[in-house]
């Protein structure tokens, strides 16, 4: 079964420290913890109490307790919510978990259950499942039954190309975004093509 602190880590490469970015909808950010969609996180009264040092923000990823509280709410908020425990495959739930904290879990469930459909040799596999963006008993059966049969590249492929088509829509339709294009498509980990 997956690990959620081999997921975290990874994702951390993309989610730095402390940023202020005015052109974010997130605005204030710690970790890609976003103030304003998560006022009530308890690592802002940390960030907050932090505020005042000469070190600031360079000295927030020094503190113990509030790295504790990054890892605990990514946990709860992103990796339970698709059952990450469940799944089978490392990259898979690495894959979720990143497009997840980037994009929202119920959008990386569905980009994953799309690609599921399409590699399911017209339902010889396992029949077509909803692709309602929450991670169920189907959804992981379908998985399973999955991998049984082909490699978990071919799935990765899909889902990335769903999110960089995702990233191009967004940017097509908010162009002062584009400015974030270079790290997001860096998010879009398509690999090298499996042997069949």
């Amino acid at each position: 079964m997956a690990s959620f602190g081999i997921a975290y880590q990874k994702t951390l490469e993309f989610e730095g420290g402390y940023v202020f970015d005015p052109d974010d909808g997130g605005g204030e950010t710690y970790r890609g913890i976003a103030r304003r969609f998560n006022p009530g996180w308890d690592g802002w009264k940390t960030i907050d109490r932090a505020r005042g040092t000469a070190d600031f923000p360079q000295n927030l990823d020094s503190i113990e307790p509030l790295q504790a509280a990054a890892r605990k709410f990514y946990k709860q908020h992103y990796w339970d919510r698709f059952q990450g425990d469940m799944i089978v495959s490392q990259e898979i739930a690495d894959e979720l978990f990143d497009t997840g904290v980037n994009l929202g879990v119920t959008r990386a469930v569905t980009f994953l259950q799309a690609a599921l459909n399409i590699l399911n040799r017209n339902q010889t596999l396992y029949q077509d499942i909803a692709d309602d963006g929450s991670c169920g008993p189907e959804t992981l059966e379908a998985i399973g039954r999955y991998l049984q049969n082909d490699p978990v590249e071919y799935l990765l492929k899909i889902a990335n190309i769903l999110q960089g088509m995702h990233y191009i829509a967004f940017m097509k339709k908010n162009p002062m975004q584009e400015k974030y294009a270079r790290g997001w498509l860096a998010r879009v980990a398509i690999g090298p093509t499996p042997q069949a």
